[in-house]
Order: structure tokens, then C-alpha cells, then sequence
């Protein structure tokens, strides 16, 4: 078994791969004040109660778009799970081109997501992750990477819309019946919804302009992709795991 571990903004996502069948999957908070130890006891009782035993893991790798957090995740691995994790980063084989200009600025999330959708779907596609920021990444029918767009993402722009309007409400995001919301909650619900699926579609619309590939595969992956995709015309298929999925393709690509 393997464990591969994401490293987000808002979540850490942990996957458990025995060949390639996931067999269990944990989400906890991304807190910067917490420990390696904190950590380690939430790795435990997850790992407990789901009845996997840490000797039978003989392998880590981890992506992160919180430097703050790489070593105490690092920490948590050595101590806790006694190895020592692959990182994704510079130098490691991901089998992935990048063309956009400069390779270092671009996310280790994004990268992943990136393998696995070559890996799943090959190209032309592009692969829109709805986390703390969305992002559009675009591969063209080589499999080469090209780059993409990033928006703020549904999650800190509702927060943003709550905190400098101040009748504004505090809202779950689900989909209201109509557009036309006729209470604030509904209206703002619409507006959000609606307003991030199109637009998805109009980002996506002007890429395929741009490959020149009016018919590539778009596929979603994060948190909310589920809610977004049922409103949105151009996602054709939606895969909350690709990045675990991304991570245990790297992890066997550098065995």
C-alpha cells in the first residue's frame, strides 16, 4: 500500500492505494498552527479506525501549495508512518512536458491533476479544480502541458461577497430552483451557482479557440465540482480523485 497525501489551501486530502485501487480516502483542515504530532494523531485514528495497519504502507508522496506546511507533514510521515515522503517538485519524474515559461511557478496540484487526465483521458482537454482558487489547465494532443487561467474560487469569493456587504447573509451553497432568486439567500445562491458555471463555460470556450480544439475533454475535479458541473454546459466528466489519482501515478513513475 501507499499513501499519497494533497496539501491544500483549505483541506489536506490523504489516499490509500493498494496497486491501483484507492481504498480509502480522509480529508482534514489545512491549520497552519497545528504539529507534526497533531497531525500524527489524526493520521492514527483515521488509519485505526478505517483497520489499515501503518507497517503494511511501504510508500509516501506529497504535493503542497502551502510551504508552511511541507514540513510538518514531512515530520508527521517520518515519525509516525517512519518514511520518508517523495515530494512533487523540481526533479522528480512526472513524465509530464511543461511548455508554459516559466515550469517552477506552476502548482504542484496542478501538475498532478495534469498527469492524471493524460494519463486518463489523453489530450487535447482541460482540467478546471474547483479549491480555494480555480483553476483551468489545458493539455494539448501530445500531452504536453500549455498552461491555463486562474479566478478566485467559490469558496473566498462568497466570504468576500459576506464580508463587504454587510446585509448580506451567510449562505449554503446549493443550487436554488430558480434563477430569478425571489428572498436574498436564493438571489445570492443564483448569482453564485449560476454566475461560476458560466463562468466555466465561457473560459472554456475561449481556450478551445485558442488550441484550435473545439472538441477536447473537460474535466473537474475539487470540492465543488459536483454542484458546479450539473449547471455548467461544457464539463464533460467529473473526478473528485484525480489528484490522488495524479499522485500514485508519480509515486510509480519514480520507484
Amino acid at each position: 500500500m501507499i499513501l499519497v497525501i494533497d496539501i491544500g489551501n483549505t483541506n489536506i486530502v490523504l489516499g490509500i492505494y493498494r496497486g491501483r485501487e484507492l481504498l480509502h480516502h480522509f480529508r482534514l483542515s489545512t491549520i497552519r498552527q497545528s504539529t507534526s504530532d497533531e497531525y500524527g494523531v489524526w493520521f492514527h485514528n483515521l488509519f485505526h479506525m478505517s483497520g489499515i495497519n501503518v507497517s503494511d504502507i511501504e510508500g509516501v508522496i506529497m504535493s503542497s501549495v502551502v510551504p508552511p506546511m511541507v514540513h510538518v507533514i514531512d515530520q508527521t510521515c517520518r515519525k509516525y508512518i517512519r518514511k520518508h515522503p517523495l515530494m512533487v517538485g523540481p526533479g522528480i519524474k512526472t513524465g509530464l512536458n511543461l511548455r508554459n515559461e516559466n515550469p517552477r511557478e506552476v502548482g504542484a496540484d496542478r501538475i498532478v491533476n495534469a498527469v492524471a487526465a493524460v494519463e486518463l483521458y489523453k489530450g487535447p482537454l482541460v482540467v478546471v479544480d474547483f479549491g480555494t482558487a480555480t483553476t483551468f489547465d489545458c493539455v494539448d494532443e501530445k500531452g504536453d502541458y500549455l498552461g491555463g487561467a486562474i479566478v478566485p474560487g467559490i469558496g473566498i469569493s462568497t466570504e468576500a461577497l459576506v464580508e463587504r456587504a454587510s446585509k448580506l447573509p451567510r449562505i449554503e451553497l446549493e443550487k436554488p430552483k430558480k434563477v430569478i432568486g425571489r428572498n436574498t439567500v436564493h438571489a445570492m445562491q443564483a448569482g453564485i451557482i449560476y454566475g461560476y458555471a458560466g463562468q466555466v463555460d465561457g473560459i472554456v470556450e475561449r481556450m478551445k479557440e485558442e488550441m484550435r480544439s473545439p472538441s477536447l475533454k473537460v474535466v473537474a475535479t475539487g470540492g465543488l465540482a459536483e454542484l458546479i458541473a450539473s449547471e455548467s454546459e461544457a464539463i464533460d466528466e467529473v473526478n473528485p480523485m484525480l489528484t490522488l489519482e495524479g499522485l500514485r501515478i508519480i509515486y510509480e513513475r519514480n520507484k
